[in-house]
């Protein structure tokens, strides 16, 4: 996600609102938010899920909608979304 740098506070603002109750959201075990170094305007959110349907639960729920909502009138870019599958960890 790409913020105008005046809106970044406002973004992180947000986020430390809201970010237990979606690690909290049936499904989730784990969530961070990461910033880029060299540009600090962009960040990340990194989440993992039990399954498919449970992310999918999070994306039509209201927690989601409400997160959205907010989140989406900062960005300076339209945002990026990946769902991947671990191919190696160690």
């Amino acid at each position: 996600m790409e913020f105008n740098p005046k809106d970044v506070p406002v973004f992180l603002a947000n986020f430390d609102r809201v970010h237990n109750r979606i690690r909290n959201f049936p499904g989730c075990i784990h969530l961070k938010l990461l910033q880029d170094k060299k540009a600090p305007e962009i960040f990340f959110t990194y989440s993992r899920w039990e399954s498919e349907a449970d992310l999918e639960a999070y994306r039509q729920s209201e927690l989601f909608r409400s997160v959205w909502a907010t989140t989406k009138q900062l960005f300076r870019s339209k945002a990026q979304a990946w769902s991947v599958d671990v191919r190696y960890e160690v």
